[in-house]
């Protein structure tokens, strides 16, 4: 694969920042500071990383106008969105398969497949199935029947995309998804657990991307619901009949219990428990390893088990923390105070 390199004037012009050094010097690549080489580019958008930027090897930076660089710079007031920029530049392009359907693909008479997606090797496509334009489907998907998938969607390897699921445009599921499993649903009878069908199914809404080995269960009736330009990260997993607005972030390993309703612009940290059946409002966010087991107020920041607000956990916290000096100091105090008593019992 080809070297990508830019001189500095070119990288400073795209940024359109204004450059400080030699305009031809070469850029190869970027990176953080603390793995660059001389023929890299990184960025420092504040004085607190400066003895991070005097350690590193970087041959440029992008920094603010406040910071005055040790070496060529480019000068711009949004550093870390400039680093973005520069990422997209130097990005090789993803190896994908071939436009086409690969021979070994085994795909429904009925499926309606576009002509311009990309099927790669050993894909199934089951029937009534319909895939929009420019899909990239890469080896050994498994897509049930009467799956509708929109236009400009990616589908890493391995991933299942049961029956009966319905994926909007621009969606990219990264490898191992499962999607249309059945919730994890069970009645008590006869002293055994029985199975409850789940004839539901799963909406995606455009813009979504679903990290690696994350599940998404169907639902009972109606649909789990995963709402416009949310992102979920890897190792999640939603329940039966979830429902999830725009734009919101699930971080790693989050578990959502079924016929859970999650707002919009929502942010969940890592590792965050979700109980069934409860609500969580607009813009809420939730700290790492929160467990949420009542309904969540929009615009809310909670955090702990069980989560409460932000500010009543961080001054419990702080009290919690002084709690074994404050244990001592009663101790020694009542250890005292019966001494003093005993004392005068013996007078």
């Amino acid at each position: 694969m080809a070297e990508k390199n830019f001189t500095l004037a070119q990288l400073a012009k795209y940024l359109n920042g204004k450059l400080e050094g030699p305009a031809e010097l070469k850029i190869t690549g970027v990176c953080d500071l603390s793995d660059a080489t001389a023929e890299q580019i990184s960025f420092v958008e504040s004085s607190a990383y400066a003895s991070a930027l005097k350690k590193s090897q970087a041959g440029a930076v992008v920094v603010t106008p406040e910071i005055k660089p040790d070496r060529p710079a480019i000068i711009i007031d949004t550093p870390a969105d400039a680093f973005i920029k520069l990422l997209d530049l130097f990005a090789s392009e993803t190896p994908k398969p071939p436009v086409g359907v690969h021979p070994s693909a085994l795909i429904a008479e009925s499926a309606s497949v576009d002509k311009s997606v990309s099927i790669g090797a050993n894909c199934v496509i089951g029937h009534n199935t319909t895939i929009g334009k420019n899909c990239i489907i890469y080896p050994n998907v498994y897509i049930g029947d009467s799956v509708v998938i929109g236009d400009d969607c990616v589908i890493w390897p391995s991933v299942v995309i049961r029956e009966n699921v319905k994926i909007g445009n621009r969606v990219i599921i990264h490898p191992n998804v499962t999607i249309g499993a059945d919730g994890f649903g069970y009645h008590f009878a006869d002293g055994k657990h029985v199975k409850i069908k789940h004839i539901g199914t799963v909406i995606i809404e455009d813009d979504v991307e679903i990290g690696a080995s994350t599940c998404i269960d169907r639902a009972k009736a109606g649909a789990t619901h995963i709402g416009a330009g949310t992102k979920i990260d890897n190792l999640v997993q939603i329940g039966h009949n979830v429902k999830i607005g725009k734009n919101s972030i699930i971080v790693s390993q989050v578990g959502i219990a079924g016929s859970t309703e999650i707002g919009s612009y929502v942010i969940i940290g890592g590792q965050v428990g979700i109980a069934d059946h409860i609500t969580i409002g607009d813009r809420v966010r939730a700290a790492a390893q929160a467990g949420i087991t009542r309904n969540i107020p929009a615009g809310t920041d909670v955090r702990g088990y069980p989560a409460i607000d932000n500010r009543t956990w961080t001054r419990q916290h702080i009290k919690l923390r002084k709690l074994p000096d404050k244990v001592d100091e009663l101790t020694k105090r009542i250890d005292e105070l019966e001494q003093s008593i005993h004392n005068k019992k013996r007078s």
